[in-house]
């Protein structure tokens, strides 16, 4: 069932790809087993795995879920979650807010949407099914009058962290939020305690955010649960770079 309202040139011509939300319990299972799959058994979290094989918490039941099917196998094979401010406001807080302290936030609540577990089959990663995963975004935003879009974006662990470390060091100021959307880590992920001299190697999905226009907001949270360090980012809609704005559909 389509739920969004797309652009006309936003659903790329790749017909065998269809967007919507999730509208049943069934749609949201199949969600949360793509994300276990990829999140939990590729990344080998022995901590997270479950006989049920769904990768959930208690926030889906309150988030809206984009997904990407391929129509001819019937599988789902790409989602994003989004937690718009109603929902936010009755869950009483958002995915973020268990990794970071966002009080200086608190006067543009009502106008953010918050968009996570970014998930894609691996089959499926040529760069169509994210585009499409983007424009929904940008339509369920408009549809909501959300202005401001934020999420963590995960740099993984596995070399010890000095990845992680090298990223962060190869921000530009520019790269930052100014101080009124500068938000703290509960629990601190300890650049200092990394070597220097590592080439950063940005992951594709905060490359994205970055490339659209999206501040970093402040240093790195430490997630041990999934073995990451996420930086916490906020794209404004009056920052998103114009080629995107025109290919989603939000711009002049």
């Amino acid at each position: 069932m389509r739920l969004l309202t797309l652009p006309a040139d936003a659903n790329p011509s790749f017909s065998k790809l269809a967007l919507s939300l999730a509208s049943t319990s069934k749609e949201i299972k199949e969600v949360q087993r793509l994300r276990y799959k990829v999140f939990i058994e590729a990344m080998g979290l022995s901590a997270l795995t479950n006989p049920d094989g769904l990768d959930k918490d208690e926030f889906d039941e309150h988030c809206d879920h984009l997904i990407v099917r391929d129509t001819k196998t019937l599988k789902v094979v790409g989602t994003y979650r989004i937690l718009g401010p109603n929902a936010a406001r009755h869950i009483g807080r958002y995915y973020s807010e268990t990794e970071f302290d966002l009080s200086r936030l608190a006067n543009i609540r009502g106008s953010i949407a918050e968009a996570g577990r970014a998930c894609i089959h691996p089959d499926y990663r040529s760069g169509t099914v994210i585009m499409m995963l983007w424009a929904g975004l940008a339509a369920y935003m408009q549809r909501e009058r959300c202005t401001y879009l934020i999420g963590c974006a995960s740099i993984s662990l596995t070399d010890g962290g000095h990845n992680a470390a090298a990223i962060c060091r190869s921000f530009k100021e520019s790269d930052y939020a100014p101080l009124d959307y500068r938000v703290t880590p509960h629990l601190p992920f300890p650049i200092e305690n990394m070597d220097e001299g590592h080439v950063a190697r940005i992951p594709p999905l905060l490359k994205g955010y970055l490339r659209a226009g999206a501040w970093v907001c402040g240093d790195p949270a430490w997630d041990p649960d999934f073995h990451c360090a996420d930086l916490f980012v906020m794209l404004p809609l009056a920052n998103l770079d114009n080629r995107y704005a025109k290919h989603y559909g939000t711009g002049e």
